[in-house]
């Protein structure tokens, strides 16, 4: 089994160290649960090989600042808006978009956009989504502009309900390191029980069918395609409200893209 730590509020050395060299893979805590984390495109086979995942779903990229989600997604300014709102209140969010075409040349230079796009060429630009992946994900960009690319840390289709026990033996044994912080998973929904907890933050698709970037709105009504909340999760309230104040037309299909 790989080395396990405890998550002392700052960036690990063991993590820097896992990242160093290709292939590496580890796994994290996050605000609704634990995610395994990698790189490269070695990285990325190990991570399927480990959850012995359908490849079909858009792959996950973590954004360590606005910065950097704005150097890799394409974005309307009402998709900034959104973004900038729920990075200034510390809100988990994911959206569905088209990747910038210089950011996306880097991706096919190794192979990865195979396992990191689904067949439109869309991935998931999630921010805001915990402390300990924040730090990870905002020191690979600035050292070496390097993406980390993620998916929940258990066997594909089961929770991990936020606990390191719960990332399963085959995820245990596959990575490199574990990052263990029951504690600060327990903290961000403290009023919750592991079966009233969300463990999925909330996803929102912001490209039609083809994978075109939806049109802007400027608070005009009826405008098609619309954002879809395709992913209920984490703090789905407040997100609903801010999809509300900037776009007059968005749908609600949980499950939608799946």
């Amino acid at each position: 089994m790989p080395p396990q730590i405890h998550w002392q509020k700052q960036l690990p050395q063991e993590a820097i160290d896992v990242f160093s060299q290709e292939g590496g893979l580890l796994v994290c805590p996050t605000k609704v649960g634990y995610i395994i984390i990698t790189t490269d495109r070695k990285g990325l086979e190990r991570k399927f090989d480990a959850k012995e995942r359908n490849r079909n779903k858009p792959g996950v990229v973590l954004c360590g600042s606005m910065e950097q989600l704005r150097e890799l997604a394409q974005m309307t300014p009402e998709i900034d808006e959104l973004y900038q709102r729920h990075w200034d209140e510390d809100i988990l969010l994911g959206c569905i978009l088209p990747w910038r075409e210089n950011a996306k040349a880097n991706l096919v230079q190794d192979g990865r956009e195979e396992l990191m796009m689904d067949k439109r060429g869309t991935s998931c630009f999630v921010i805001r989504f915990g402390t300990p992946g924040e730090q990870i994900a905002a020191h690979r960009w600035e050292q070496e502009k390097q993406c980390v690319f993620a998916s929940s840390a258990n066997p594909s289709g089961k929770g991990n309900r936020g606990l390191v026990e719960g990332i399963g033996e085959r995820i245990a044994s596959h990575v490199d390191l574990i990052i263990e912080a029951d504690d600060y998973v327990a903290s961000i929904q403290p009023d919750k029980t592991i079966d009233t907890r969300y463990e999925q933050g909330v996803m929102v698709s912001m490209v039609d069918k083809n994978g075109k970037l939806i049109p802007e709105q400027h608070g005009e009504r009826s405008i098609s395609p619309a954002p879809v909340l395709i992913r209920k999760g984490l703090d789905v309230d407040k997100i609903m409200m801010h999809l509300s104040d900037i776009f007059p037309s968005w749908d609600y299909r949980h499950g939608e893209y799946y």
